[in-house]
């Protein structure tokens, strides 16, 4: 259905990516970014500073979630994986 609105629209239907990032999709990976390690370095500080060992796991584990996403969304900003994507 989103395929045939989207040929009613007049707008072509694209069979891959561009090997470009746009400015505004850097801009907003950049800020994706700087959420990830934000909430990574949150949950790092609670989990060392939390009493409760059970607690301090699932924010380690939050943690670690944000850092493999930091990772995940650095991959796309690197030319040299550009290959890869």
């Amino acid at each position: 259905m989103y395929q045939t609105n989207q040929q009613q629209a007049g707008q072509q239907i694209m069979p891959e990516p561009p090997n470009v990032v746009s400015t505004k999709d850097f801009l907003y990976l950049t800020d994706a970014l700087s959420w990830e390690l934000g909430a990574m370095k949150m949950m790092h500080h609670a989990a060392l500073n939390c009493t409760d060992p059970e607690i301090s796991t699932y924010l380690h584990q939050a943690g670690q979630m944000h850092q493999t996403h930091y990772q995940q969304l650095l991959t796309h900003l690197n030319p040299a994986n550009a290959a890869n994507m």
